[in-house]
């Protein structure tokens, strides 16, 4: 039910994101994707000159009508829509060329309503009211935020080819390129793009959209970052390492201003645990070797670590309200983590279990970006308000999330791979799928 007023309180917004793709790529295109966007990406630079005078002009129409003009409207609407498409070319969340016009059945667009009343006020300070929306939106790095950073690492790394673009891109563009980077090499290896990369590019182009819309003044509905935007084209499935968000949103100012501080003994804590983990995981990937899983006792300790580091990053990023413990035990936070038992594991894939993890720790850094920018915001705003937004907390505890399962995967918790999906509900257990449907669930 809970899950069911999420999606209607997506739709509802003023700018959504519509999804129709069904994941197939070309794999001759994917190969020269960056080359092949060149075109479009200048007549976006271009579009986009023409859309912020534009906006200059529905800045000025707010503080003396309180509303945009139709015709005004339209225009940098179209402009939003037309550099959605692009970057869901560019970043590999759409196939279909996007060409030199707004496209209504492009696999991935944007629905923008039409003017509604605004605040002179809100109006006049629009572009201070944006700044931590645009911050978290290029932390993001989808669509409308991205753009220059986008650009930058095309021109520094035209010269070395399509892999460098996309490694320069990845450090540089936030989580749509780091995802972008990892779905170029899967698109190429299977024809398809993986679904869970796909959702969380799809994400970043929908809140970025969001951003554009807000500070550009087609709305005065400011951007959420609230994972249940995702929902209407993405799931979440089963899997053994699961997030558990039972906290409530009040946060009390001298905790929050004295967070930091507060965490000082967990650093000590985690430092300690952490040397003791090193072992651990070796020992348990030498029995894995040769029995085929991780012992109970192994498991035990390493699971509990993965909660506790959880917790404590819960805490100081202010996902999470009160103090953790220091043992990492089950149901002990607001923001928890339910970890099922040992299980078999593939030996081969134990093996090479941490080159497998890279491309999934490169993907939880750039996260890991998202939520510290998220706890910079949040701890202005809690100083403030004592409350953390909802959307906030939402997106960083997705990321929280993906970090454990992450983690969960390298130290032999689970043989499954993280899911890239950013949200927080998953979906109904389902008859298990065909061998041959798995392949590209990664991520």
């Amino acid at each position: 039910m809970q899950q069911n007023g999420f999606v209607e309180a997506a739709a509802r917004r003023p700018v959504r994101l519509v999804v129709r793709d069904d994941l197939q790529r070309s794999r001759l295109t994917v190969l020269f994707r960056l080359f092949l966007a060149i075109p479009v990406l200048t007549w976006v630079l271009l579009r986009g000159v023409a859309a912020f005078v534009v906006a200059l002009v529905n800045w000025l129409s707010v503080l003396i009508q309180g509303e945009v003009p139709d015709s005004t409207h339209d225009f940098v609407a179209s402009y939003i829509r037309y550099a959605t498409q692009v970057s869901a070319y560019l970043f590999l969340a759409a196939d279909p060329y996007p060409w030199f016009r707004v496209q209504a059945d492009y696999p991935v667009d944007v629905e923008i309503d039409p003017p509604a009343p605004q605040g002179r006020w809100g109006g006049f300070f629009r572009l201070v009211l944006a700044f931590p929306a645009l911050l978290l939106a290029t932390a993001l790095g989808g669509g409308f935020a991205s753009g220059s950073s986008g650009q930058t690492s095309w021109s520094a790394s035209s010269g070395n080819g399509e892999e460098a673009f996309w490694l320069n891109a990845s450090s540089a563009g936030g989580v749509a390129a780091a995802a972008a980077f990892l779905a170029w090499f899967a698109c190429l290896a299977l024809g398809r793009s993986p679904r869970g990369l796909r959702d969380l590019i799809a994400f970043t182009l929908g809140y970025a959209a969001q951003t554009g819309s807000y500070l550009f003044l087609l709305t005065p509905r400011y951007p959420t970052s609230d994972p249940a935007q995702a929902e209407p084209y993405s799931e979440l499935p089963q899997h053994p390492v699961r997030l558990v968000v039972a906290d409530e949103l009040v946060r009390p100012r001298v905790t929050v201003l004295f967070r930091f501080f507060l965490a000082i003994p967990h650093f000590v804590w985690i430092t300690l645990w952490s040397l003791a983990v090193v072992f651990v995981a070796f020992a348990a990937w030498l029995v894995a070797l040769v029995i085929g899983r991780v012992p109970d006792a192994l498991h035990r300790f390493l699971a509990a670590y993965i909660r506790y580091a959880t917790h404590l990053i819960a805490f100081l990023y202010l996902v999470g309200r009160r103090f953790p413990g220091f043992t990492g035990r089950a149901g002990s936070y607001g923001i928890d983590l339910e970890i099922d038992g040992p299980e078999r594991q593939s030996r081969l894939r134990t093996l090479f279990r941490l080159f497998l993890a890279v491309p999934a720790l490169v993907l939880g850094s750039a996260l890991g970006g998202v939520a510290l920018v998220i706890a910079l915001l949040a701890w202005w705003y809690a100083l403030v308000t004592g409350r953390m937004p909802e959307g906030m907390r939402n997106l960083a505890a997705a990321c929280l999330r993906y970090s454990a399962q992450t983690y969960a995967y390298l130290l032999l918790v689970t043989s499954r791979y993280p899911y890239g999906a950013p949200i927080l509900h998953e979906a109904e257990p389902a008859p298990a799928p065909p061998v041959e449907a798995l392949v590209g669930d990664a991520f």
